[in-house]
């Protein structure tokens, strides 16, 4: 057991040093864009992205997953086949829908939320989407190939660009919000020509019926899944502008995005999770396997929860250069709703750990029932919450929406595949956190402290879940032997 699981954490490290050097690269455009933009231009940028990120899951239709599936099993048709025959899928309704929005900019305005002379910006969200949803199927091969590096040396290409030309647009050629949708736009073209190497090996123009069934039959479950769990992580900026202004929409979204550094765990972990569970859902031991990476996964994002919680205002008021903050001191009022968003991310983490039971006995179908109940949870709460609690209510709205969607995907996957989890452990860790973030901050209230006596709290939690032996080396040997 113990070898799978240094697999598994290599291949979460290597994929984690693309996520982490693309994402705080990407992050470092929070600062930037905060200290250069009004709250509410922002704002603007926001409500696009966020419907940018509803949209994609239309052009993908699900087929990314579909590709993994059935590429890493050769279950019907040939490599070639399994490769070509998802990706002109996407390709042609990739190009039909880029062509309607961008057709139709001006009347989509007012279903974006944005003034009629924003259109431009819509028909640059066009492109964006076309190009990075052709990118889709190459980068998930590179994935199931285990061609990590070149992996992540195209993301960082692409991320890297992507900051250079909003600093050199925004700061040397005096642009407005448009150069935030310019730079996505032509470093997501690029990363397209990155790829085209990975295109042109694969392809086949033979088309095979059967397996272009199988693969919709996979993968037509995550539309309305996926929709339902861009809605989770986004409808919130729709509703809080539509109940309140774009001035707090911009506080919330700058704040939830401290958020990232629970996300970079997570996507650390997604991008080996997958293969990782694939690969190994026959081996004998795969269950137990399953099991004890679930509790390695809480123990450690408690950990990092643990840490941010206590440190978030130090690290937001450090001084940067050119005399700046990791976010504009316009938005520091918001920090209250960052420990309520890593622990969505946390919850969401556990998501996806239970998401293997689905996976392996192809029970997608029921996807976009635990996602669809999420999202009407979260729409619903956040309609409730937002006019008494502003942009804390929708930060609650997004944690209530993951705990439904976790215990949701926990009872489907456990009624099809069966995991005997570490209860006994999970609960310790989680009663061990709650108590040390509840002391934390009911002496931080009474005395303030400084950042390094903020640290005794994550350093305790350390000790506790070794001291009683929840995570420890000799329980890796002794379930090993």
């Amino acid at each position: 057991m113990i070898e799978k699981i240094k697999s598994l954490s290599k291949d979460t490290l290597i994929y984690g040093v693309n996520t982490i050097v693309g994402r705080f690269l990407g992050f470092f455009l929070v600062p930037f864009y905060t200290n250069k933009f009004l709250p509410e231009e922002y704002g603007i940028i926001t409500i696009i992205y966020s419907y940018i990120a509803i949209l994609n899951v239309f052009f993908s239709i699900g087929l990314e997953s579909g590709f993994m599936k059935f590429s890493s099993t050769l279950e019907v048709g040939s490599k070639k086949e399994n490769f070509s025959n998802p990706y002109f899928i996407v390709l042609a309704n990739s190009f039909f829908l880029s062509l309607l929005i961008y057709i139709f900019a001006n009347e989509l305005t007012g279903v974006f939320q944005v003034s009629s002379d924003y259109a431009y910006l819509i028909r640059y969200s066009a492109v964006i989407l076309f190009f990075d949803t052709i990118v889709l199927i190459p980068f998930a091969y590179l994935r199931l190939k285990n061609k990590a590096k070149s992996f992540a040396g195209i993301k960082i290409i692409n991320i890297t660009l992507n900051v250079i030309l909003n600093v050199v647009l925004i700061l040397y050629y005096n642009f407005g919000i448009e150069a935030v949708f310019i730079s996505n736009l032509i470093s997501s073209a690029v990363t397209f020509f990155l790829l085209f190497p990975v295109l042109k090996d694969n392809i086949t123009f033979k088309f095979n019926k059967e397996l272009i069934k199988e693969l919709l039959r996979f993968s037509i479950p995550y539309i309305p899944a996926g929709i339902a769990a861009n809605l989770v992580q986004i409808i919130d900026r729709p509703i809080l502008k539509y109940l309140t202004n774009d001035e707090t929409v911009g506080i919330y979204t700058a704040n939830y995005k401290l958020g990232i550094f629970m996300m970079l765990i997570v996507s650390m972990f997604e991008f080996a999770w997958r293969p990782f569970f694939l690969n190994n859902a026959k081996e004998p031991e795969a269950k137990r396997i399953f099991s004890k990476v679930l509790t390695i996964f809480t123990a450690f994002s408690s950990m990092v929860f643990l840490v941010l919680t206590v440190l978030i205002e130090n690290i937001v008021m450090w001084d940067l250069p050119f005399g700046s903050h990791l976010i504009g001191k316009a938005y520091w009022s918001g920090l209250e709703i960052v420990p309520v968003i890593l622990f969505g991310y946390l919850l969401y983490g556990m998501y996806i750990n239970f998401m293997a039971g689905i996976y392996i006995e192809k029970k997608t179908k029921y996807l976009p029932v635990i996602t669809g109940i999420g999202a009407a949870v979260n729409v619903i709460s956040n309609f409730i919450l937002i006019p008494e609690y502003s942009y804390m209510g929708a930060a609650i709205s997004t944690l209530i929406s993951y705990f439904v969607m976790t215990a949701g995907i926990y009872t489907v996957s456990q009624r099809y595949y069966r995991i005997n989890y570490e209860y006994k452990k999970l609960i310790s860790i989680f009663v061990i956190l709650f108590s040390l973030t509840g002391i934390y901050l009911f002496v931080n209230v009474q005395y303030e402290l400084i950042w390094f006596l903020k640290l005794i709290f994550p350093l305790s939690f350390i000790v506790i879940i070794y001291f009683f032996g929840i995570l420890n080396l000799k329980s890796f040997k002794e379930q090993n032997s």
